[in-house]
């Protein structure tokens, strides 16, 4: 009796092997799915910036003012009919900013 007990013990221990350790194991199947939540996550900021993008996209075939804009911030562009004004920080203000260091 005691011979079979063990064995008993023996088989389900053989068959629990590979729910935790084979192929398809609780444990694989932990770790892959912590990687797509990973990968998902991914995903969902590469479709965010890609959106942002297509709607720049979308702004700059369809509108002359983002264009406008475009061409102001980055190239300085000013109109035949604007004056363009510099505020430039005083001198005392610097010295002071520089002897308190």
């Amino acid at each position: 009796m005691k011979k079979l007990a063990v064995t008993f013990i023996v088989l389900i221990i053989l068959a629990q092997y590979p729910l935790w350790y084979g192929k398809g194991s609780w444990l694989n199947v932990y770790e892959i799915d912590q990687q797509l939540a990973s990968q998902r996550q991914t995903n969902q900021k590469l479709q965010n910036r890609n959106t942002v993008l297509e709607a720049e996209v979308n702004n700059l075939k369809e509108g002359l003012d983002a264009i406008e804009e475009l061409a102001r911030n980055e190239l300085g562009m000013i109109r035949a009919d604007e004056v363009f004004f510099q505020i430039m920080e005083s001198n005392e203000e610097n010295n002071t900013r520089i002897g308190r260091q």
